[in-house]
Formats: C-alpha cells, sequence, structure tokens
C-alpha cells in the first residue's frame, strides 16, 4: 500500500454531496480535522455542488465519478450515495488505484464485498466503511464493564430499535436500493455486538414480515419488510437476537440489551444502567455514557496510510455485519438457518 510522508498529501474527494444529514461537508471536515486535505466533490445535483464549492473554496467540483477519478488527483474517494450504489462506485475507485471509504452499510451483499475486498487487494490499496459508531460512549463504555466481568459471560445480546411508524417516503424505505430494514441501523447494532461478543460466528436465521406499510408507500412490492430480525448463533454459545420494526406499539428503552451469567447491561446512547443480583437482593446501578469519539476513525485512516497504523475498521471486518445481514435476509425467504462463511 502507498505511504504518504504525512496526512496533509492525502487528496480527498467525495461523490454524493446530497442533502441528506449534511453527510459530504461532515465527511470531508472530518477528514480536514485529521489532517488530510479536501480536494474534489462528484454530485449529481448542480445546486449541492455549487454549495460544496462555498463550503470549501477551491475544491474541484465534478458531475460523474469517471471525470472526477480520469481528472481529479484524489488519492481518497468516500463513496456517501444510496446503499446499491456502494458497490459499483467502490469497484471503479478501486481500480482505478483509489483508497476508499464507503458510508455504512459497505454493501447490500456478501458476493459485493468480496469483489470489493479482491478489488482493494489487487490495487494495492485500503478500503474501509464508515463506523464512526464504533466509538460512541455508549459502546466504549459497554466494552469497558463487561471487558472488567461485572454481568459474567455475555450470554444473549437482545438489539433492537423501531416503533409503530409509517415508514419515510425515501430511497431507505425502497428494499432494492436500501437492502431492507435491517441495513439502516441494524448495520451499527450488529458493529456494537461483535465488539462484545469475541467469538466466530456459525450460523444465521432470519425473520421477515412484509406487506402492511407497503400499499402507503411509493415503493408497493419494493418496500422494505415490516419489521425483520436475525438471529446470529456464536460457536461459544452466544447469541445475539437483532430486531428492527415499524410495527412496534411497544417500544423498548435500550437499544442492546446484554445478558450475562451474573447480570445484565442495559446500554442505551445517553446512559447505561448494570442489573445484578448480591446476597439475594437485586441491585441496579445507573449512569451516563462518555460522549462519543467519531473523530477516531478518520483519525485512523490518516494514520493508516500516513504512519502504517493497523485499520481498525478493515474491509474484513466491516464484511461481518453485511455478511449477517445478507444470510437473515435469504433464510427469511427460505425459512430456515444458513451456515456463516465468514465467521
Amino acid at each position: 500500500m502507498k505511504r504518504y510522508k504525512n496526512a496533509a498529501q492525502i487528496n480527498v474527494g467525495v461523490i454524493g454531496y446530497g442533502g441528506a444529514f449534511n453527510m459530504g461537508r461532515q465527511h470531508l471536515e472530518l477528514a480536514q480535522k485529521a489532517g488530510m486535505t479536501p480536494a474534489a466533490v462528484c454530485e449529481l445535483d448542480p445546486a449541492r455542488l455549487k454549495i460544496a464549492a462555498q463550503e470549501f473554496p477551491g475544491i474541484e467540483t465534478y458531475r460523474n465519478a469517471g471525470e472526477m477519478l480520469k481528472k481529479s488527483k484524489t488519492d481518497l474517494i468516500i463513496i456517501i450515495t444510496p446503499h446499491n450504489t456502494h458497490a459499483p462506485l467502490a469497484l471503479q475507485c478501486l481500480k482505478a488505484g483509489r483508497h476508499v471509504v464507503c458510508e455504512k452499510p459497505l454493501a447490500i451483499t456478501t458476493a459485493e464485498c468480496d469483489a470489493m475486498i479482491a478489488a482493494a487487494k489487487k490495487s494495492g490499496v485500503l478500503l474501509s466503511t464508515y463506523h464512526n459508531r464504533h466509538w460512541d460512549g455508549c459502546i466504549m463504555q459497554a466494552v469497558k464493564e463487561i471487558g472488567q466481568g461485572v454481568i459474567g459471560d455475555i450470554v444473549r445480546i437482545e438489539a433492537h430499535m423501531g416503533e409503530w411508524s409509517k415508514p419515510r417516503d425515501w430511497w431507505r424505505t425502497s428494499k432494492k436500493i436500501s437492502g431492507g430494514i435491517l441495513y439502516d441501523w441494524g448495520v451499527h447494532l450488529l458493529e456494537y455486538s461483535l465488539q462484545l461478543i469475541q467469538a466466530p460466528i456459525s450460523e444465521v436465521c432470519g425473520f421477515a414480515h412484509k406487506g402492511f406499510w407497503a400499499p402507503h408507500t411509493p415503493f408497493k412490492n419494493d418496500t422494505n419488510e415490516d419489521e425483520a430480525a436475525a438471529i446470529v448463533r456464536f460457536k461459544n454459545g452466544a447469541y445475539v437476537n437483532l430486531r428492527i420494526s415499524h410495527l412496534d406499539m411497544n417500544p423498548k428503552p435500550a437499544v442492546l440489551e446484554i445478558t450475562g451469567t451474573q447480570g445484565v447491561y442495559l446500554m442505551d446512547h445517553g446512559c447505561w444502567d448494570i442489573i445484578t443480583r448480591e446476597k439475594d437482593i437485586t441491585v441496579r446501578r445507573h449512569g451516563q455514557n462518555p460522549p462519543g469519539t467519531y473523530e477516531c476513525y478518520y483519525q485512523n485512516i490518516a494514520d493508516a496510510l500516513a504512519k502504517g497504523a493497523r485499520l481498525v475498521i478493515s474491509a474484513e471486518w466491516s464484511r461481518r455485519p453485511i455478511h449477517i445481514l445478507d444470510l437473515a435476509c435469504r433464510s427469511a425467504k427460505l425459512g430456515k438457518s444458513l451456515p456463516a462463511k465468514y465467521v
């Protein structure tokens, strides 16, 4: 892999400067904070290109990825586009010899991840996914507490999110474009869980309910599942029960409920609770999580390219949650559990 003398030599481009969440600007600002140099923006919407030029004076602007790859001197490309475009755009950039960061999820299928990893290795470039929530204060606190044995050995993680609500009329509600209801927040919840369970995956079983919300969205037969779940079994006996729902009228307060042999850890984004038994008395402790350190992601990217540091969110690590979701979707259709290839 090409090594840079310093982070400033790493010219950064983004594909996708669209209006949702101002993600294009956020990515470039975080890359700049890590010492890298914003150099180019590719965006279909000319109005958003104009905004990019105002927010980063002097930055190059392009209307398509091929033109940017041909004319710009970008070293690192950040892909901030709908999920089903991640793989084809990443492959285009990787084959052109550019390092690539994809917004999560890395891709929709295991096969797409495999092709991207192979292309990155062939070109000798970096491939990663923007799993900034790897450094959320809530998961950092959970890893610390559970690592100290506060709840014993992990038996089960309940990872859930959602409520009874109509899906929004946007591309994230399209199964073909987004991958399904599990592919947005589900990727984050699985990434949290994989930090906590240090064991290989053995199999995945998926469940899904479709059809209730479909008549009320623009996508009809292509609407995401109303609710979907994945049960992930690990070789050490632990398992994760992931559920994302638009049908839940009794939503649970904790994002992760981690059951161990000696207690339960309730993890929400703002606070934590630990429930244990001491001398036959139930004891509950409560506390606030520390702030997240999202900037660690791009600092690690810069350090990996300029200093040879270990890449925390490797392509192989990014593939694990996608492999789980891919298996879950196939399992839901087949009505049976499927073995994991990438453990």
